[in-house]
């Protein structure tokens, strides 16, 4: 058993999906951002007030090294930006979750937490930025995936069921 690396645009749904996926595998989960806020004892929200997004992007790097030195059989949530880490395939295999943008901005308002997902997402405070910012990842995203599993109008079970099935046949 591999690791499965999670990645799409933020609010794609990964973490929702990776609580899934444990329900019904043997897989353990880790979320980059999580294990972000965790070192550094702060919000990632605070990390890019504080120290930029450059700053943010070298943890992730850390972050990188570490899984790809001591993790296994784990499913990683990563955050929308961590695609960019350059040992990403060496970590495991890449699944995209993927949606089209407004699908996303859909989603993400109609949660219970909308208000509180949306703060914690410094990215998403200007949409047309963020669509700018979903536009030049997409590609990149598609070009990096193992497996693509289209997440519009599906729940977290579908897509998990549906990640197993792909996973099994992939390996």
């Amino acid at each position: 058993m591999k690791n499965i690396i999670l990645i799409g645009f933020m609010g794609v749904g990964k973490g929702s999906v990776a609580r899934e996926v444990i329900k019904h595998s043997d897989y353990m989960a880790i979320d980059t951002d999580d294990l972000i806020e965790s070192m550094e004892n702060r919000k990632i929200k605070k990390i890019f007030e504080e120290e930029g997004e450059a700053y943010f992007r070298s943890l992730e790097k850390n972050v990188a090294q570490w899984l790809q030195n001591s993790v296994q059989n784990t499913l990683i949530s990563t955050g929308g930006g961590f695609y960019k880490q350059k040992n990403l395939k060496k970590i495991g295999t890449v699944i995209l979750l993927d949606s089209p943008f407004d699908e996303i901005i859909k989603r993400i308002k109609k949660h219970p937490n909308a208000a509180r997902k949306l703060k914690k997402r410094p990215l998403l405070a200007d949409l047309k930025k963020a669509k700018e910012l979903y536009d030049e990842r997409r590609p990149e995203y598609i070009k990096l995936a193992d497996i693509v599993i289209d997440v519009t109008k599906k729940s977290a079970l579908e897509c998990s069921k549906e990640l197993l099935k792909k996973v099994k046949k992939h390996a």
